[in-house]
């Protein structure tokens, strides 16, 4: 772990990750109230950050994390302009995700993990500290890299099978926050369906596939549309009490915080529900 790290971060068991670039202070709020610790942005957000000060304004406890900012697509300069201002207004509530994305969709011409290393470094030279940011990481490469050089890491597509295995990588020390997708339906066909189509595109991409490889699924398994052994392992279903079994496997396994994505949540009115029905079984108490 890099010197200065000394406590892990705490974002709560639990946290809400989206697929949206952004959050809107009504739901960061509203999430907030539902217990969980932290909302996760995905999709590469991007370099400027301006949607997170208003969603901290309205909430006085949760935190908001990059799930990931893409490196080839926000400059390193930029995005610590942003953290430092988003600290200066709200210090210790803002995680700063970052990684490689899906280096098969641009046309740089650089090996991944060596960028990863020279973004790493322009962070460091422009004083973005090591405890407030994570690493996307599947492999055991970037893993390693996760606990030299930021707080840990934030695993996408896995399963509490990797997040034991991260956990022995990393050691004790370094934050683990894997993501996990869930469908609130008791009808496992529905479910599957709705799983594939959010998996279909990362079939295509070498980092997931030799991932879940390394897990033990077999070709057969990784090869579109993907197995329903491939699906019901990334993504939970059926009862409330089912799917937070399922989500406390990762923090059995290691994790100190899950991000859930609810899959088949088509508004903001949806998500909210879906979420409402989980924090029960979850174990998280409502800020209402």
């Amino acid at each position: 772990m890099t010197e200065g790290v000394s406590l892990k971060l705490d974002l709560g068991r639990y946290g809400v990750w989206l697929g949206t670039r952004s959050i809107t202070p009504q739901l960061a709020k509203q999430i907030e109230s539902l217990g969980y610790g932290a909302a996760w942005i995905g999709a590469s957000p991007d370099a400027g950050l301006e949607w997170v000060e208003p969603a901290l304004a309205e909430t006085s406890s949760l935190q908001l994390a990059t799930g990931i900012v893409n490196i080839w697509a926000s400059p390193a300069a930029e995005v610590a302009a942003s953290y430092h201002r988003i600290e200066d207004a709200y210090p210790g509530r803002f995680l700063l995700g970052i990684g490689v994305g899906h280096p098969e969709h641009t046309d740089v011409y650089q090996k991944p993990y060596d960028a990863l290393v020279e973004y790493l470094d322009e962070l460091d030279g422009a004083s973005v500290p090591t405890s407030r940011r994570v690493l996307a990481a599947l492999g055991p490469k970037v893993l390693a890299l996760s606990a030299e050089r930021s707080a840990g890491a934030h695993p996408y597509l896995t399963t509490p099978a990797h997040t034991a295995h991260a956990r022995e990588l990393i050691g004790n020390t370094v934050f683990l926050a894997p993501e996990h997708k869930v469908v609130l339906t008791t009808d496992a066909n529905q479910a599957r369906d709705t799983g594939r189509g959010a998996i279909d595109f990362y079939l295509g991409l070498s980092n997931y596939v030799n991932n879940w490889r390394r897990l033990g699924f077999t070709d057969t398994d990784v090869r579109k549309p993907g197995s329903d052994r491939l699906v019901d392992a990334l993504v939970a279903y059926g009862t409330p009490n089912a799917i937070a079994t399922r989500l406390n496997d990762h923090l059995e396994a290691g994790a100190d915080h899950v991000a859930i994505q609810v899959l088949g949540a088509e508004s903001e009115d949806k998500l909210v529900a879906a979420l409402s029905e989980l924090a029960g079984p979850l174990g998280l108490a409502s800020r209402s």
